[in-house]
């Protein structure tokens, strides 16, 4: 039994280091990392290859002492009827208010939806008379430019017409002249 409390004392100075190193690691104190067991059970096993082989088991706390770090639920108060009461009112308040909000967004979103609509309409209004605008100052050009080729051409007829009666007079008094 003496070279079970001469490991004792070793393993316990091995705990101290251990628990040294986890004090510098976690800022706890080893006194609260050793404090929540009461006892110690060491039990040596066989002797291995590698050396002596312990088993420490670790007891908890007794049950006296487990009442005290126990935390307990807040005691739950009585609620009245008029807490009950007001507390419905107040869900209902804010469901009335989700809806209107819910309900002014959807108003918004249509009144938004007619202005794009009337603006595409008046766009596509604007566009049409443009366009008929446009077609109809073309159509214009060309019924000037026709009159003006139709004018230039009765103009060259005309010419024609004259230097042809020129011509035939002239042949006319050269047939009388020279018979």
């Amino acid at each position: 039994m003496e070279k079970t409390a001469i490991a004792y004392k070793e393993k316990m100075k091995e705990m101290s280091v251990f628990s040294l190193l986890c004090s510098c690691l976690y800022p706890e104190s080893r006194k609260n990392i050793m404090g929540d067991f009461e006892e110690l059970d060491i039990k040596p096993l066989n002797k291995r290859a590698s050396g002596q082989a312990f088993e420490v088991i670790l007891k908890p706390p007794s049950p006296v002492s487990d009442v005290a770090h126990c935390i307990s639920s807040p005691p739950k108060r009585d609620i009245s009827l008029e807490d009950i009461q007001k507390k419905l009112e107040a869900a209902e308040d804010r469901r009335r208010s989700q809806e209107a909000q819910i309900l002014r967004i959807l108003a918004e979103k249509r009144e938004h939806e007619r202005d794009v609509l009337l603006k595409a309409m008046e766009e596509n209004s604007n566009f049409s008379r443009m366009a008929e605008e446009k077609l109809q100052m073309k159509m214009d050009q060309i019924e000037e430019n026709r009159q003006a080729y139709l004018a230039a051409l009765m103009e060259r007829l005309q010419e024609r017409e004259r230097h042809a009666q020129v011509v035939r007079r002239n042949k006319e008094l050269r047939e009388e002249l020279l018979p």
